[in-house]
């Protein structure tokens, strides 16, 4: 009944157009590293889980794959909140747009492909420069590993005014919106399960925006109906912690019994792709963003404020890098522990290792002329200010690094 009431109140409620004067989103900028220790704990499993223990990590994986969707969620929620007003008939506000999201996705995806294409050649032994430029191609295409995000993201960005002038036409029935495009994201993961999608689309499931289709519509409709779903979200919050926990556990029930055949094709084994696992990753979003409200909550010590808003500024730079640390990592023998270490211990040591390695690095190159390409922001002073600052009422947090400055589509 709840969450009926929530998504008759999306219906019935009028969506926020970017009349009123926009403030930093606190709670949502804080999901950011949250968020972010997901997809370093996931490739920290992906690379040091011994190839022996495939059940249990896999188990992990299972659910902390749920970090990927939230990455999408929340860039999706603050592109909304930022570009409400973007319209079709504004060409220089679309120009200034799509040069803008080039700047903070397009550029640190080219750049860093080519950085990873560098940082990995000793040890790809290409037969010749032929060879090496065609392998730099088939990244370029894809993304190295964590970068098919940002492809992800690109394609969203293409479709994002078409899709934010739809929302507004559909202003009072978005509760039907989202109820259609949960239907649609449950058909398009029964279809990737069971392989039926077209030859294409099944081979870039990973790449392909569609595959994620609530989470970045979810996102922009939340953004709409910011006060509304805050308010319902603390108000409810120890139910959706319950039924986070409930559809986690029938999830992972799923995942153990599959080896016995007691489970169908569409929720056995480990797979990203399973339907069952939406309402976890919704639910688990949902708790994100309650964690987001409880690290920004009045009262905190000066120290947690300016941790939190160290771990929201340097989020996007930690995704960047971290895969940097982790195959140094691999080169310094750490799969090698494996027999004195347990892997949880292990992957959880190589987490910390990223972060005490990747804060400052993100740190050191958002204070340099190439902050831009390898941040995806502008350049910082080296003298920041304290936590307790004002932040300018147009400075609004976005999609990669937060506190961009972002004009209206009609300025």
């Amino acid at each position: 009944m709840s969450v009926f009431q929530l998504f008759l109140t999306i219906s019935t409620n009028s969506a926020h157009m970017g009349t009123a004067p926009r403030r930093r989103l606190d709670q949502i900028d804080a999901m950011r590293p949250v968020k972010q220790a997901g997809v370093v704990a996931t490739h920290s499993i992906i690379y040091f889980a011994p190839a022996a223990a495939t059940v249990s990590p896999g188990a992990a994986l299972l659910l902390l794959h749920v970090s990927r969707e939230g990455f999408f969620f929340v860039s999706a929620c603050m592109l909304a909140y930022s570009y409400a007003d973007l319209k079709l008939t504004n060409l220089a506000g679309l120009r200034r747009y799509y040069w803008r999201r080039f700047l903070a996705v397009g550029l640190p995806y080219l750049c860093w492909n080519l950085i990873y294409f560098l940082f990995l050649l000793p040890t790809a032994h290409y037969s010749g420069v032929a060879a090496a430029l065609r392998g730099l191609a088939a990244m370029m295409e894809t993304g190295y590993f964590q970068l098919y995000f940002l492809l992800v993201i690109m394609q969203f960005y293409l479709v994002f005014p078409l899709l934010i002038m739809l929302l507004r036409r559909t202003k009072g029935h978005h509760g039907l919106v989202l109820a259609a495009t949960v239907l649609a994201q449950l058909v398009i993961l029964v279809l990737t399960q069971l392989q039926l999608l077209p030859s294409l689309m099944q081979q870039y499931t990973q790449q392909d925006g569609l595959s994620y289709l609530l989470y970045l519509v979810g996102g922009c409709i939340v953004a709409m109906h910011l006060d509304q779903v805050d308010a319902w979200v603390r108000r409810h919050a120890r139910l959706i912690l319950t039924l986070t926990v409930a559809a986690g556990l029938a999830a992972e029930l799923c995942y153990w019994v599959a080896p016995y055949g007691l489970s169908s094709t569409l929720t056995a084994g480990y797979s990203e792709w399973l339907p069952t696992l939406v309402p976890f990753n919704v639910g688990a979003i949902a708790c994100g963003y309650l964690a987001g409200v409880a690290l920004v909550r009045p009262g905190r010590s000066r120290s947690t404020r300016a941790a939190v808003r160290t771990g929201a500024d340097d989020a996007y730079g930690i995704y960047l890098s971290h895969l940097l640390v982790l195959n140094s990592l691999v080169w310094l023998g750490w799969r090698g522990l494996d027999p004195v270490i347990p892997w949880p211990v292990l992957c959880l040591l190589a987490v910390v290792i990223v972060v005490v390695v990747c804060v400052p690095l993100t740190e050191l190159l958002a204070r340099t002329p190439l902050a831009l390409p390898l941040t995806g922001r502008r350049r910082v002073p080296w003298r920041r200010p304290g936590p307790d600052a004002t932040v300018p009422q147009e400075t609004v947090p976005q999609e990669g690094p937060p506190l961009q400055l972002i004009p209206t589509a009609s300025s």
